[in-house]
């Protein structure tokens, strides 16, 4: 399986392309955290989405398994070309015209509705006054309007429409959302497959600290036995653990990451960690790496 390609600034690596986050959630057990928000929608602290960020343990298991490839999103684009300015320019005023075409086509198409409706109402107004005539005429009645006047009454411009039967057609300008299809995005000379590489190019140095390696080792194993691995913040530790997909499954444990087997744990924190366990029904996991 290719390596898919996630983008890196400031040493934190995401997701845009929708595909490549089903894929982390459906293959790999990696859900990362939505963090963009949706503009139609009102409750933006509830529905987010792309683009997802990726913890830093997600990433070094990804690139370890070879799954993940790490690109300098920076340094990936490029100043354009001339030539390349214009196709894009070229392709855009292809896109302006198409949507001019199709917006006079639809409003040709409702003026055609519109006149079609008016002709029936004319048809109805002319019923109606020759019964009422007809109902109250008498010899010094004054004679009805004549048709050609309730025909010039109802002889109105369709919505939309101008004096000249030319509107000012409105339309959309359509910006690229991945930058893979730039032609001044050069994504494969500025992609790493291996930590050290990313390294040596200073987008990456997770993990660089017993304690970030200790948590790697942690993450890692936990997934491998087919956990599913959230942000424990909230609950007091480092990892939510969860028997399953997060959309599925409340977790089950807590996890917090103890640098190694010599690091002083004190009776205090033991007992935080269980009263905080039991206040939110889940079992608090004190993991090291032996």
């Amino acid at each position: 399986m290719d390596p898919s390609h996630y983008c890196v600034s400031n040493k934190q690596a995401y997701v845009w392309d929708v595909d490549d986050i089903a894929k982390l959630r459906a293959h790999h057990g990696i859900c990362g955290m939505l963090t963009g928000t949706l503009p139609r929608l009102s409750q933006q602290n509830v529905f987010l989405g792309v683009p997802l960020v990726l913890m830093p343990e997600e990433v070094v298991f990804l690139v370890e398994k070879g799954l993940a490839c790490l690109v300098d999103d920076r340094n990936a684009h490029h100043d354009p070309e001339p030539s390349d300015l214009a196709k894009w320019d070229n392709s855009r005023l292809k896109a302006i015209e198409h949507q001019v075409a199709l917006a006079e086509e639809e409003r040709k198409a409702r003026e055609h509705q519109y006149m079609a409706m008016t002709e029936e109402a004319m048809r109805k107004r002319k019923e109606r006054e020759r019964k009422k005539a007809s109902s109250t005429s008498s010899p010094n009645d004054q004679s009805p309007e004549p048709a050609e006047n309730l025909l010039a009454n109802d002889n109105h411009d369709p919505p939309g429409a101008s004096k000249t039967g030319v509107t000012g057609a409105s339309y959309t300008v359509h910006i690229t959302a991945p930058s893979s299809q730039l032609e001044w995005y050069k994504q494969s000379l500025h992609s790493f497959t291996t930590l050290a590489s990313a390294r040596e190019a200073g987008i990456w140095d997770y993990p660089s600290t017993p304690e970030e390696r200790a948590r790697c080792a942690v993450f890692r194993d936990l997934r491998e036995k087919g956990y599913y691995l959230g942000i424990g913040m909230k609950f007091g530790g480092d990892y939510l653990v969860y028997p399953g997909d997060p959309l599925r499954y409340h977790s089950h444990f807590v996890a917090s990451v103890i640098a190694s087997p010599r690091t002083p744990l004190r009776p205090m924190e033991i007992v935080a960690h269980g009263r905080l366990g039991t206040g939110t029904k889940k079992s608090h996991l004190l993991c090291d790496v032996g």
